[in-house]
């Protein structure tokens, strides 16, 4: 009797401590539920068919895609812009367990919230810039598929603002049509920006139209450094104005940024030739694109590559200069194709289309 004794105050105090262990570790996960985090995760966000419909602001089905003024086809399968969701803002980030979860999801991906929600930019102000940036992300895709096609755009770059204190304060003017660069024409504030990074910090001459006035303004661009990238800039926010043939209007709201540029750029061309892109297939894809048809990076490819695999898509149409973050992390059942341009979009579609060999297309393979 008195070893048995013996054994239960031995094991009482282990069985206090094992209590108590339970009591903080309950404490942690409550703190840890309710501490703000310095992390928001992302995930696959909404699908939208450019060759389909979208719902507008007021809830009602339209064509995402809409052509007047000249003659436009039948098509079948689907292209399919891809999307990405950020879950949390700096009002409200997502608890710890979330991003645990998250964490584990290869669908899901965890980041700094100073990648998506910039300090000192309110919800507000982020979202009206991605507002402007899928609008002139419209307007570039339109003037891509009309050129690839033959039509006469009209593209002027103009200026919608200069920002103090940079070298084309003084210089440059709201409105001011930038018509070439030390000589060399114009098309869109991509090529302006592209002959600012060639010069890296040499003066450039630039040719403004103003009021109806032609002159000519020498500036010395200034270098910002972030994360280890220099870039030229002389101060000024660009939009290109065109002067498109036919009406093409592009409806989708609630979705911000300029990653769907080459994907609307596809549909249009789509409904402007005889005869289906895609052959039929559900293809979805991704990326920027300029007036001049090169497509560009974007952010969250790999979300996207599960929103489209779950939106039933076989084939997906990436960025070639997203291809490090493709690789090896595509889902089973999605065909991945790199491209850079949208003429080498189009010749993939054109393979895909004929059944061709797809194997012979340029894909996200490690180097």
């Amino acid at each position: 009797m008195s070893h048995s004794r013996s054994s239960r105050r031995a094991r009482t105090p282990r069985i206090g401590l094992g209590v108590w262990a339970l009591i903080v570790a309950l404490i942690s996960l409550v703190v840890l539920t309710f501490l703000p985090t310095p992390y928001v995760f992302q995930r696959p966000g909404p699908v939208y068919d450019t060759l389909g419909s979208a719902p507008s602001a007021d809830g009602e089905e339209v064509p995402l895609i809409e052509i007047e003024g000249t003659e436009t086809y039948e098509t079948s399968g689907s292209l399919n812009l891809t999307t990405v969701q950020a879950v949390g803002n700096r009002e409200r980030t997502p608890s710890w367990f979330q991003l645990a979860m998250a964490w584990v999801d290869p669908s899901r991906a965890v980041v700094p919230i100073e990648s998506v929600f910039p300090e000192g930019v309110t919800t507000e102000e982020r979202d009206e810039n991605n507002a402007m940036l899928m609008i002139n992300s419209q307007h570039e895709a339109t003037a891509a598929a009309l050129d690839e096609l033959g039509y006469d755009t009209g593209a002027e770059v103009q200026v919608v603002s200069v920002i103090e204190g940079t070298p084309s304060e003084g210089m440059l003017e709201e409105d001011d049509v930038i018509v070439a660069a030390d000589g060399v024409t114009l098309t869109s504030g991509a090529a302006l920006r592209e002959a600012i990074q060639q010069g890296e910090g040499a003066e450039i001459e630039l040719t403004v139209l103003r009021d109806g006035e032609e002159q000519q303004v020498t500036l010395a661009p200034e270098v910002t450094t972030t994360n280890g990238i220099d870039t030229w800039l002389i101060g000024i926010q660009l939009t290109t104005e065109y002067d498109f043939p036919i009406d093409v209007t592009i409806q989708l709201d609630n979705v911000g940024g300029p990653s769907a540029g080459m994907m609307f750029a596809l549909g249009i061309i789509d409904e402007l030739t005889p005869g289906p892109l895609t052959g039929g297939e559900d293809i979805a894809g991704t990326g920027t694109i300029e007036a001049t048809g090169t497509v560009g990076p974007i952010g969250g490819i790999r979300q996207k590559l599960y929103g489209a695999r779950d939106a039933g898509a076989t084939y997906f149409l990436a960025p070639a200069s997203n291809c490090d973050e493709v690789v090896g992390h595509v889902p089973d059942g999605l065909t991945v194709l790199s491209t850079a341009t949208l003429e080498e979009s189009l010749d993939i579609l054109e393979v895909i289309a004929d059944g061709g060999d797809v194997a012979s297309l340029p894909t996200c393979a490690v180097e």
